[in-house]
């Protein structure tokens, strides 16, 4: 009986750390950074990342959806998130530059069998999900995100999908429709697992950088503006409300992702410029030491691509070359003796001390007057050698193209609440501790509630704790 009895108390233990119980709530997501945050990752992975994701976001790009092109490369932050019935484990890329969810499928061909990460990826089977439904041309979603009815189209016919990159390399599939499982919060630092009916994308064939095992993820997870998104399609479906919030740590890695509306803490907000595919904001002046840097009256407008791109798929921060030479020239202002070495197209150099005791915060001042502090820390970065590498790229020199443009990464992006309100149609920051918490408020009861950091890899150790917990609870019970 006292064997039972030990049995049942662990057994029970087990469960409650093991399962979340409960109901009502915003929707959050693990993320987890690829390098385990950027002091831990080399300058080639920096370069390689944006010099992949680039071949969509600087240079012309096909894609026939109304949405934009996705990087052909594993993105900084990903999330895990379960799919279908039984649900899955997928690993994907938590991209704000991008519109629609998709991972690679059965029957993909080139699709990578396993990623560099260390994590194990996983092929969707729209016949192995009981849920899972094959989305057809003539569906509503399909023609919208056409923007007009398929010619040919009948109803056995597939609604597909093809991207090609700047860099040459593709991705093409079909939608299917599925339940996509996610963590809902009930309870302060509490969740659970609830679904909710998503269309996504079925990658059939990979071409290029997307077949490749370096850094691979079973796919990505969109949260552009675009109707196709995952973000749209649950505010569409009423289950959440058109926002949600991003806090990167590029300490630790991994972070907060959350959904719903975030009271606590409060940030101050600029309007998104209206009509654009990505969260394009008004940069109005750029602040060095407390001097505004004198810029021509036109720099912040860039052609057709108006305003400044936030992207939190994107390491590092662009600026057209008006405005990147004045501002490194501020910078070295303050340590002009430096020897400067160019490696793998940074600027760099060798210094001993601290940065941020020598360089000048630099502040970008948007619309509304809403300003983003760089501290020195940010915007320099140390190679694996020792050196201090500069994070601030010339836009016109790295684009495929040549055209200049502003588009802002992790490197200012990270250590900061981001908060995205597509309701009202504005975006907002504060500088933030990424590894503590945020509060959300439940749309239907109005309660409030405590969302924590998260990572991957130690929810994965928390898992593997609780099962030796079972272990040791039947092992109690058979002596």
């Amino acid at each position: 009986m006292g064997r039972r009895i030990a049995f049942s108390l662990l057994l029970l233990l087990w469960l409650f750390m093991f399962f979340d119980v409960g109901s009502g709530g915003s929707g959050i997501l693990r993320v987890h950074h690829k390098f385990g945050g950027r002091k831990r990752s080399s300058i080639g992975d920096l370069r390689a990342h944006d010099g992949i994701r680039h071949g969509r976001m600087l240079s012309a790009v096909d894609l026939p959806m109304g949405g934009l092109g996705l990087p052909s490369d594993a993105g900084l932050y990903y999330a895990q998130i379960g799919i279908g019935t039984p649900s899955k484990n997928y690993y994907v890329q938590v991209d704000t530059g991008s519109d629609i969810l998709w991972v690679n499928c059965i029957q993909c061909r080139r699709c990578p069998r396993k990623s560099d990460l260390g994590i194990r990826l996983t092929l969707y089977d729209p016949k192995g999900s009981t849920s899972g439904t094959l989305v057809s041309c003539a569906d509503e979603f399909c023609s919208s995100t056409y923007d007009g009815p398929i010619p040919g189209c009948s109803q056995e016919v597939l609604c597909q999908y093809s991207v090609m990159y700047g860099d040459g390399s593709t991705t093409n599939g079909y939608f299917v429709n599925d339940f996509v499982q996610y963590n809902q919060v009930f309870g302060n630092l509490q969740t659970r697992s609830v679904n909710a009916s998503v269309i996504f994308g079925c990658g059939a064939q990979q071409s290029g950088d997307l077949g490749s095992s370096s850094e691979a993820l079973d796919g990505i997870l969109g949260f552009g503006q675009s109707n196709s998104s995952m973000i749209s399609q649950l505010a569409a479906s009423g289950k959440v409300k058109k926002m949600f919030a991003h806090c990167l740590d590029s300490v630790n890695g991994g972070g907060i992702f959350a959904i719903g509306h975030v009271v606590e803490p409060k940030v101050n907000t600029t309007p998104l410029v209206p009509n654009q595919a990505h969260y394009n904001v008004n940069l109005k002046a750029i602040e060095v030491g407390g001097s505004f840097l004198q810029l021509p009256s036109d720099v912040f407008d860039t052609g057709d691509r108006k305003g400044t791109i936030i992207d939190s798929g994107t390491t590092l921060a662009y600026l057209p070359d008006t405005a990147y030479t004045p501002l490194m020239n501020k910078i070295m202002s303050y340590k002009p003796n430096l020897n400067l070495q160019t490696i793998q197209d940074f600027e760099c150099f060798k210094y001993a001390g601290s940065v941020d005791d020598v360089f000048p915060l630099v502040k970008l001042h948007f619309e509304n007057s809403l300003s983003l502090t760089v501290n020195p820390h940010d915007y320099l970065f140390q190679n694996n050698d020792g050196s201090w590498c500069v994070g601030w790229q010339n836009s016109g020199v790295q684009s495929k193209d040549g055209k200049d443009m502003f588009l802002l990464g992790d490197l200012v992006l990270s250590n900061k609440l981001v908060v995205y309100d597509l309701e009202k149609q504005v975006i907002g920051w504060k500088n933030y501790n990424c590894s503590s918490s945020i509060k959300v408020q439940d749309d239907k009861t109005g309660a409030v509630y405590s969302v924590g950091a998260h990572d991957i890899s130690s929810a994965s150790r928390l898992e593997l704790r609780c099962m030796m917990l079972l272990l040791t609870a039947i092992f109690i019970y058979f002596l």
